[in-house]
């Protein structure tokens, strides 16, 4: 596939843009601004760049006099010629030691510093050299020097760093002490790549004093419009690990043809390219520039190592340690049910309910017969196995099993985890009557749906009619048929998995609890068949009991799916990707929208270049343990196509949308709940408030009068690339919303960091405890239902022995432990994990409106800890209370390392 570049020759009321002429690069296929001469780009950068070098180097005495865009030429010195003592003080965090390392220290391998004054003035450079004196604490290195600065050197707008070791660094901060008004900090938090003999690289870090762009002091305009331009790179050649670059491309990376080498075996390894198309639109990933692959012209190939994404980006070393050594614990556990695979083979299921228990650590030991088989058949191979630690081979006890090991048979409890389980986003109100679909019925069949009046009344023994439920917002379904028909026989087609059209009907009982009364499935027309649907209602008898169950785990199964490709992928991991990298390149270090947004962007790109890696990539482990199996991804860009709208992200628009809500003026949140007890809705909704409370706050700190947003380049910029660029295939929407005041961007900064904080961790981190038992969420389900055909050998089999039916319709014990394994590695929080409204960011803390406002922000996130827990006590409130009920947290914004079912981290970090 063609991926044509542009660049946007920015023609704004830029202070400095006559002197940078291309000051803002779009690369996008969207844009129709004035094509630029790309080679002419590239000498430009070049040019500039050896300047840069010269300067730094004092290597050209006829550069100083011009002035470079990286580093000002220094002008005449002061005539007093007097100075004060600055003590420079460089905090770098402490990495493994190696061979390179001893030699730096034996070497004395320093660290230049240069003072950047705010204003420009007539003082020489101040640099110094600074080496390494000793340990601020256990983790990071001080590295030291003293400064002299002239008297009427200025404000300090921000240091220049450049790395004299022989490999990057990580700069935690830099510390000035001696000026009158006390310690400076310039917070840095990045690495630092060494100058070379070929390359010098002087990073310039900003005091935490945050400006607009109109607001810049004059001797920061280029240092902030060359560190933006150094961040867009130009669009081409292959990124390497340490770029800082960002840029955006396709989905062009979910396949691996070229992986066998054999064009036979690659082809089922062909994916389809999301984005970029009417038929396939998706967000835009991080741009890495791999080339493309032997066997699929339009797919980017596939390296040996870790996908690209820019250097600050990765993990910290903690969180990475944290991450492996959580996958590889569950890699570990997952080692018995695969080799149990080997026994009974790939394609069976669990032979009994109990060997689902084995799977994890609440017995003393594995079964006695299979560890005797173990020993003897696989003696040689497994004798490392502690066979009596079971700490090691068996995964953790579910929470939700540890409390009810019979919560998966429960409709109550099915009803009630529609509104408080992992999922709390599917279900909406049913306004309007008979359900059907909208879909073409001349391909797929008759669009009304076989949950009929006479059906629905049955089941409610005549006590109500629809049409009075209806009226009184009593009926509330989860509908699937439209997003998943199109795909019913095309996943069918791969073998062992099935797939149909759904939906489940709810009925709101007194208590504000969800009962569940109809499941349909459904089967669209083709391949010479008819339409089949079939309405499953609560069991009055054996047989319709079991039915009942096993349209139950139909249901569910195809719901997983839903939630792990829509809810979760998509509508937070997906979405917010584009705006990381909007952020980084239209808005300044210095912007104060950078420095709002920076922490609730933290590690979602690694982590999502880790899902392309394993996750949701070709045979990866959504493909192979979910219904959809390769088609998971397309069905993802069909819910993009048909149902995402930014507009709709934020939660009090998701909750009227669905018919959860309504606008009250007089309500603290603005909206009044359908069901009251509503647990998503209740806690999340004071989450959300307190967050734009916060955010209105900041905003209007910067943003005094809307005049401001107007002239605000950077801010127009970067909303602009969001719409056009990074969700670009949906540009052109009406929706979108229009950026002209303080409470335009208010409300589209609170959505942003709704969906990166909250919205994520409700559908993220109560993964493990609601879906690690299998029966309550599975994620596939591998047969039919055996009225769909109804032989007299699968209905004989079904009467005879219906638990073999559903144990045949779950995952088998292989793809068990892989979703385990991933399930426990996504609900685990990282022990340097930072959550929401505990610390602030270096500039907040500086600013004393700021601050306040902050402090705010805190104090409400230990209040809602406190709600939190009250609501989960309160016994009137059956939903997140009651005999072997999970309690919903959530919401509580802190957790202690480890998987909690509670804690909301600023970000998508896992």
């Amino acid at each position: 596939m063609l991926k044509p570049h542009v660049l946007l020759n920015q023609q704004s009321s830029c202070p400095f843009a006559a002197k940078s002429t291309v000051l803002f690069p779009w690369h996008t296929p969207f844009a129709s601004n004035k094509l630029i001469d790309r080679k002419r780009e590239n000498r430009s950068i070049k040019k500039n760049a050896h300047k840069v070098q010269c300067c730094v180097r004092g290597e050209s005495s006829k550069l100083n006099a011009v002035a470079s865009p990286s580093v000002p030429a220094p002008l005449a010195a002061s005539s007093s010629g007097k100075t004060i003592k600055i003590a420079a003080t460089v905090i770098v965090q402490i990495t493994d030691e190696g061979l390179l390392d001893y030699i730096d220290n034996i070497m004395g391998r320093k660290i230049i510093l240069q003072l950047v004054p705010a204003e420009k003035n007539s003082q020489k450079p101040v640099r110094g050299k600074a080496y390494k004196k000793g340990m601020e604490d256990d983790n990071d290195i001080e590295y030291k020097c003293e400064l002299d600065v002239p008297e009427g050197f200025g404000e300090v707008g921000g240091v220049l760093i450049e790395n004299k070791h022989t490999k990057e660094i990580y700069v935690r901060r830099v510390y000035l002490d001696g000026f009158d008004d006390g310690r400076i900090t310039v917070s840095c938090k990045s690495f630092v790549e060494p100058s070379t003999k070929e390359k010098t690289i002087n990073r310039i870090f900003f005091t935490n004093k945050s400006y607009l762009p109109s607001q810049t002091p004059s001797g920061l305009l280029e240092y902030r419009a060359d560190d933006l331009f150094a961040l867009r790179g130009n669009g081409t050649g292959e990124r390497k690990f340490g770029d800082r670059i960002y840029d955006y491309d396709v989905y062009d990376d979910l396949g691996n043809p070229d992986k066998y080498k054999d064009p036979e075996k690659d082809k089922d390894l062909i994916r389809q390219v999301l984005g970029g198309s009417s038929e396939f639109p998706y967000p835009r990933r991080c741009r890495t520039g791999r080339p493309h692959c032997k066997n699929d012209k339009y797919a980017e190939s596939i390296p040996e190592g870790n996908f690209y994404v820019p250097r600050d980006e990765e993990f910290s070393e903690v969180k990475m340690e944290s991450h492996t050594e959580k996958t590889e614990s569950g890699t570990r556990h997952a080692f018995v049910p695969g080799l149990k695979n080997l026994f009974i083979g790939n394609e069976l299921g669990f032979p009994y309910f109990t060997a689902i228990d084995e799977l994890f650590n609440e017995d003393d030991d594995l079964s006695e017969e299979f560890q005797k088989k173990l020993k003897n058949i696989f003696r040689k191979i497994v004798t490392f196995l502690p066979f009596t630690a079971k700490e090691v081979l068996r995964f953790g006890t579910p929470q939700l099993l540890d409390r009810d090991k019979f919560v998966w048979i429960k409709d109550e409890e099915f009803g009630r985890q529609t509104l408080a389980g992992i999922n709390p986003l599917s279900i909406q109100l049913v306004e309007e009557w008979p359900l059907k679909s909208n879909l073409d019925p001349a391909i797929y069949g008759p669009p009304e749906s076989a949950i009929t009046t006479e059906v629905v009344e049955m089941v409610m023994l005549g006590r109500i009619t629809v049409e009075q439920a209806i009226k009184e917002k009593k009926l509330f379904v989860v509908d699937y048929c439209d997003l998943l028909l199109p795909y019913v026989y095309k996943v069918r087609d791969l073998g062992r998995t099935n797939l149909y059209g759904t939906r489940a009907l709810f009925f709101r009982t007194p208590l504000n609890t969800l009962k569940p009364i109809a499941i349909e499935l459904v089967r669209p027309k083709g391949r010479g068949k008819d339409q089949w649907k079939e309405v499953y209602l609560p069991g009055w008898d054996s047989t319709s009991g079991w039915l009942w169950k096993l349209a139950k785990a139909q249901f569910l199964a195809l719901d997983s799916g839903y939630h792990q490709l829509i809810s979760h992928w998509l509508r937070t991991h997906c979405s917010v990707e584009p705006y990381v990298i909007a952020t980084n390149r239209q808005l300044s270090a210095l912007h104060p929208i950078y420095r709002l947004l920076k922490p609730y962007l933290r590690y979602t790109m690694k982590i999502n270049a880790l899902a392309r890696q394993g996750l949701i990539n070709a045979d990866g482990i959504i493909e192979s343990t979910f219904s959809p199996g390769k088609y998971s991804m397309e069905i993802s860009s069909a819910a993009y196509k048909e149902l995402w709208r930014f507009d709709h992200e934020g939660l009090p628009a998701d909750l009227i949308k669905r018919g959860m809500a309504e606008k009250d003026p007089n309500s603290s949140t603005g909206v009044k709940l359908t069901i009251e007890d509503y647990p998503y809705a209740n806690d999340g909704l004071i989450l959300w408030t307190s967050i734009k409370e916060w955010v209105k706050a900041y905003v209007n700190h910067y943003y005094p009068d809307a005049s401001l947003i107007e002239s605000d380049y950077e801010i127009n910029n970067w909303w602009t690339e969001i719409r056009t660029v990074g969700h670009g295939d949906k540009k052109d929407e009406p929706w979108w919303p229009k950026l002209e005041n303080q409470d335009d961007l208010t409300e589209i900064l609170v959505t942003i960091i709704w969906v990166a904080s909250g919205h994520h961790a409700a559908v993220n981190f109560g993964q493990y405890d609601y879906a690690g038992y299998i029966p309550n969420r599975p994620t596939i389900s591998r047969t039919k239902m055996p009225n769909e055909e109804k032989t007299d050998e699968v209905w004989k089999s079904f009467l005879s022995r219906p638990e073999d039916e559903i144990l045949s319709c779950y995952p088998t014990p292989t793809q068990a432990a892989k979703v385990l394994a991933t399930l426990s590695a996504l609900s685990n929080h990282s022990p340097d994990e930072e959550y929401i409204g505990q610390e602030p960011e270096p500039s907040w803390a500086e600013d004393e409106v700021i601050n306040r406002a902050f402090e705010k922000f805190h104090n409400r996130m230990l209040e809602l800890e406190g709600i939190v827990d009250v609501r989960n006590s309160d016994h009137k409130l059956k939903n997140r209370t009651g005999a072997g009920v999970m309690p919903y947290q959530f919401f509580k914004p802190k957790s202690e390392p480890g998987i909690t079912s509670k804690g909301v981290p600023n970000s998508v970090s896992i």
